[in-house]
């Protein structure tokens, strides 16, 4: 692009730049396009690429940093200079930035539609997580990356197929550190403990998709649902269920029993947690003492 694409036909370069940071710091949200056709209309020639090429020189090239350069430069904050809307475009891009550090997603466009579909997963399980099913709307979701609602349903039909999908990934990924953890252990009490603290770990980590799958095996949904959940669930509960069957318990315990209370104390730790306390290991051990004390 030639150095004429970029500055103005007519207008001192200094009279046009100062109008268009204007626009920067009066129309945020106004786009390139947009403001070369305001400013155009006042008599001052410039192109899109014009306003573009100035914003980019004050790092102000995006909607976002605009906000962000107008609330920094007020001394009474942002409260008191972006409306409620402005704020929850910035809320927006935090939100999206943190998910997108989160999935190793470089870029704003979070590149590839692979990519795009796995950046809709992690915010969607990170509000399934902190909201629940029902809590969380398509539109949440589709605000929180950045998207319109419509491009949600172009990766994921529904909102159900979206919570299912990451339902499935979230047992996929906490099977995976299950069964390397389990595959550690020499006794089948060790490789029951060696479980639980996979499973607390999980739970308790940064990753939203297993956070999902365990609060999934206590939660309850509709019918429907439930009925496309239930088998990811069955293939957990059956490596619980093969663990306990191999302890040396005695005949009188109720083996369906003992697996529901394990994964309830298991799931109960998503509750009361706290970093810094005892490590995902200990609260195993502790977990196996009080359990099954007989065992080995």
């Amino acid at each position: 692009m030639s150095r004429s694409d970029h500055q103005p036909p007519s207008g001192s370069e200094s009279d046009i730049e100062r109008h268009v940071l204007n626009y920067a710091r009066t129309h945020p949200e106004m786009g390139q396009a947009k403001v070369a056709e305001a400013l155009s209309a006042q008599g001052h020639e410039i192109s899109p690429s014009g306003v573009r090429y100035i914003w980019q020189r004050h790092q102000l090239e995006t909607t976002t940093k605009r906000l962000q350069a107008l609330a920094r430069h007020n001394p009474k904050g942002k409260s008191a200079v972006l409306s409620p809307r402005q704020t929850k475009v910035l809320e927006r891009a935090a939100a999206s930035r943190k998910i997108a550090r989160f999935s190793a997603v470089i870029g704003d466009d979070a590149g590839s539609e692979q990519e795009r579909s796995s950046l809709i997963l992690l915010a969607a399980a990170r509000l399934f997580a902190e909201r629940g099913y029902d809590g969380t709307s398509v539109r949440d979701i589709a605000e929180t990356v950045g998207l319109l609602p419509g491009s949600i349903y172009h990766h994921y039909p529904s909102k159900e197929d979206l919570f299912v999908s990451v339902h499935r990934e979230g047992f996929r990924q906490l099977t995976a550190l299950v069964d390397a953890a389990v595959a550690r252990g020499k006794t089948p009490r060790q490789r029951l403990e060696l479980l639980c603290a996979a499973h607390i770990d999980a739970l308790v980590a940064v990753n939203p998709i297993t956070t999902v799958a365990g609060k999934s095996l206590f939660g309850r949904h509709a019918p429907a649902l439930e009925k496309r959940l239930a088998s990811d669930r069955q293939r957990y509960e059956d490596i619980l269920r093969t663990l306990i069957a191999d302890l040396p318990l005695k005949r009188s315990i109720d083996q369906s029993l003992l697996r529901k209370f394990i994964l309830g104390a298991l799931n109960w730790t998503l509750v009361w947690y706290k970093p810094g306390g005892k490590s995902p290991g200990e609260i195993a051990a502790q977990l196996m003492a009080q359990l099954l004390p007989d065992t080995k």
